[in-house]
């Protein structure tokens, strides 16, 4: 109880909460919006330059993100995206775009584009095709990529520290100067907090999967 009194009187801990939150679930919805077409275009379609491309999705994996933000921390003070929380989510989508275009690039090989060719000849439009076929199917792929990009964000500290400036601020920019404490009560609420977040979002999904009545598909 010690641990979660020191922490209730931090004045930001709510804000904290309040914005890395809000952060996780733009970022989370951004990587579905980009990664869902990019993984079925690279899966179901063969063109020129294709294995750039691939190659241009997997280069934030193998280069350091830091190396790569602080290339991109001048264009974003010009851009006045700079400590506001809207740079900390286009910053947080380099460590987490490639991962979530692999996830669906290898679902939608293994699903395959003859359903919605059969679907498409039998008149049924591309978008009603993808609703009724792909997006059941994707449920366990998207159920995945909400959990992990989600923990990807809520765990930047330093990528969020360069853009935010310290004006946005998150769990992960307040965890971490506690880390120097030798009070272990602070650091596990701190971890709690951490735990239950993730969990927030993941229920969140299970209800949208209900109201959209995807769950009868699965």
């Amino acid at each position: 109880m010690n641990g979660w009194k020191i922490l209730l009187k931090e004045p930001r801990i709510w804000q904290a909460i309040q914005s890395s939150w809000l952060i996780g679930i733009t970022v989370v919805l951004l990587n579905l919006l980009i990664a869902i077409p990019a993984g079925r275009t690279i899966a179901f379609h063969s063109f020129r330059g294709k294995w750039f491309f691939e190659l241009l999705f997997t280069l934030p994996i193998l280069i350091p993100s830091l190396a790569v933000v602080m290339g991109l921390h001048l264009t974003m003070i010009r851009l006045g995206l700079t400590d506001h929380w809207m740079g900390v989510v286009i910053v947080h989508l380099l460590p987490s775009v490639p991962y979530t275009i692999k996830i669906f690039h290898s679902s939608f090989e293994r699903i395959g584009p003859h359903l919605e060719d059969q679907a498409v000849s039998l008149g049924s439009s591309k978008w009603y095709s993808f609703y009724s076929i792909y997006l059941p199917l994707l449920v366990p792929s998207i159920r995945s990529t909400v959990f992990l990009v989600f923990v990807i964000s809520l765990s930047q500290y330093v990528l969020t520290a360069i853009i935010g400036g310290g004006n946005v601020v998150t769990i992960a920019t307040l965890y971490f100067p506690f880390l120097s404490t030798v009070k272990e009560s602070v650091i596990s609420s701190f971890s709690l907090i951490f735990a239950i977040l993730p969990l927030t979002v993941l229920l969140l999904f299970e209800l949208l999967i209900q109201i959209l009545g995807l769950h009868h598909f699965l």
